[in-house]
Parts: C-alpha cells; sequence; structure tokens
C-alpha cells in the first residue's frame, strides 16, 4: 500500500519546540493587541493624540501599544481606550455575561 508522509513546513517544524512555540505565542498575542488597536482607532478615526487625550495616557503609550512596543497594559487602560472607540468588553461563559466598565 502506498501512504504519503506529509512534510512538515518550517513553521510547523519550529512550532514543536516549545521555547519556540512559547516565545511566538508571547509575540502573537502581542501581535494581536496592537492589531485590535490599529483597527478600532481607524473605525473610530481616532488620532494617538486625541485618543490619548481622552483616556488620560500620554501619546507616547498609546503610540507603544499600536505598534507592539509595549509589553503589558492595565486591563484598565484597555478598557478605558475601548470605551473611548465606542467598545464595551464583556467577559462571557456559557450564557453568563459580565460587562466591565
Amino acid at each position: 500500500m502506498n501512504t504519503m508522509t506529509k512534510t512538515l513546513s518550517t513553521f510547523e517544524q519550529e512550532m514543536k519546540k516549545p521555547k519556540f512555540k512559547k516565545a511566538f505565542e508571547k509575540s502573537y498575542k502581542e501581535f494581536l493587541l496592537s492589531e485590535l488597536l490599529l483597527a478600532i482607532m481607524a473605525e473610530d478615526e481616532k488620532s494617538v493624540r486625541s485618543l490619548a487625550a481622552e483616556v488620560g495616557l500620554s501619546p507616547t503609550v498609546i503610540q507603544k501599544i499600536r505598534t507592539g512596543e509595549q509589553e503589558d497594559i492595565k486591563l484598565r487602560n484597555f478598557i478605558n481606550i475601548t470605551h473611548a472607540c465606542g467598545y464595551h468588553l464583556i467577559l462571557k461563559k456559557g450564557k453568563a455575561r459580565i460587562n466591565l466598565n
């Protein structure tokens, strides 16, 4: 019987290494946060300076979040940013929902 074996891509091979996978997942989450911020700011047509003034943060902090340089962000700051762009964060588990204000 002829069986075909799948050749793993370089990425798939690297993801099998725990150290690489952990580093990748961390940087990917930071990338997603910066992409999310870019998208909600663009949708609401907010500039870095106007958003910073509205939420009480420096433009530098907003810019660092946008570029992914900011490794950590306080939940309160994230909630304030999303609220300023017209969003509300909701935790959902099954049918239960908790609004984060």
